[in-house]
């Protein structure tokens, strides 16, 4: 379809062996566009970027042997820029980090070019708007998209050459501060649109 025609659609649960157990739905999940977990066990709490509303909501589970439970579900930012369009399917707010050590929730939106917190993203009940940006760089972004922490805790950020396009920067990553300082870029692609989702993970040092 397109994305005159997407729906809502659901958070589907799949077991180590790729088969599915659940299909999660919710009023506030629509269209989920990314995710960020906060693992604690029997409990866990998922932060899911949405296309057709662009909010970002907050869902609570509890965790068993028989699945995931839907506790809690509540939208706690949104304002940011969503349309559809015919390169991306969608603009909309996409990647997430959660920072367990402070309780801020990272929220990349594309089309708002820029990276914005939601502090105490826990324990808000409501919605906080976009937050507060933490990082909006037009000589580096380009299409802010996924979004990742590094090991020194420093945020890496994904761009996919919609949104500022520039073809002496195509597909980066740029590596910036919590604080809002601009470290680090590095292209992955000459093409541009080759930079999408990020996932780290820490060998020795």
């Amino acid at each position: 379809g397109t994305s005159q025609t997407a729906t809502a659609g659901s958070l589907l649960v799949i077991n180590n062996q790729g088969k599915l157990i659940q299909s999660i739905a919710d009023p506030n999940i629509q269209s989920p566009w990314d995710m960020t977990l906060y693992d604690q066990g029997s409990q866990v709490v998922a932060f899911v970027t949405n296309a057709l509303t662009g909010n970002v909501s907050r869902l609570s589970f509890l965790v068993s042997a028989n699945g995931l439970r839907l506790v809690h579900s509540v939208v706690i930012a949104s304002d940011y820029v969503h349309r559809g369009d015919p390169a991306a399917f969608f603009v909309a707010p996409t990647g997430l980090v959660f920072d367990g050590s402070t309780g801020n929730l990272y929220v990349a939106s594309t089309g708002d070019n820029a990276v914005f917190v939601i502090h105490h993203a826990l324990g808000i009940s409501s919605s906080q708007g976009t937050g507060t940006i933490v990082y909006q760089d037009n000589l580096h972004l380009h299409g802010a998209l996924g979004l990742a922490e590094a090991p020194n805790g420093d945020l890496l950020v994904a761009n996919n050459d919609t949104i500022n396009s520039d073809p002496t920067q195509p597909s980066e990553i740029v590596e910036f501060t919590k604080q809002g300082a601009f470290v680090k870029e590095l292209s992955m692609d000459p093409a541009q649109g080759g930079s999408f989702g990020l996932a780290v993970n820490t060998v020795n040092n």
